[in-house]
């Protein structure tokens, strides 16, 4: 199977995703908005948000990533401290990494830390949320919530892994408390 390695900034962590990916997605949900606003703040974070305010995002199941560098190095940020979504940043150098549904069977890769090789988005997707003014290029599907493509990826690839919702990573990350 193929394997693509998606880096932090100064090259400490490595994750490493085996196989094809379920999708590539941008999502515009004002929860990775907000994020994304937070992590811009941080000192030399890269810009995790495109020019339509949406997160490119690519999407492997969980049992298919793992961490082969720097995983010590990885620490969760929470909007609300009872989500159950966080997403990891590298401290090393400020580098959002993915985002981790923990109740989910899948991970979400910021695009931009596969570098070149990184897999298409294919959609966008929450652009109901999207600011007001921000107008959509007609080169991706554009949709307003999740829509049935994505969803019937998501529940076929569940269905393929026989409904299991594996961990990642296998330990704990730190929490930044936020």
């Amino acid at each position: 199977m193929p394997r693509l390695q998606a880096r932090c900034n100064c090259g400490q962590v490595v994750l490493e995703a085996e196989g094809k990916p379920i999708l590539g997605a941008s999502c515009h949900c004002s929860d990775c908005q907000e994020a994304g606003r937070r992590f811009h703040e941080m000192a030399g974070a890269p810009q995790i948000l495109d020019a339509t305010s949406g997160t490119p995002l690519i999407l492997f199941r969980k049992d298919r990533v793992r961490c082969i560098a720097g995983e010590s190095l990885l620490e969760a940020h929470k909007l609300k401290a009872e989500s159950p979504t966080y997403r990891a940043v590298a401290t090393c150098c400020n580098t959002p990494m993915f985002l981790d549904f923990t109740k989910g069977f899948w991970l979400s890769i910021f695009r931009d830390r596969f570098g070149p090789e990184a897999p298409p988005v294919t959609m966008r997707l929450m652009t109901a949320s999207r600011p007001k003014g921000v107008a959509l290029p007609d080169d991706l599907p554009n949709h307003a919530r999740a829509p049935a493509r994505f969803i019937f990826a998501l529940m076929a690839t569940w269905a393929g892994m026989g409904f299991r919702t594996p961990k990642f990573p296998s330990s704990p990350v730190k929490s930044a408390g936020s």
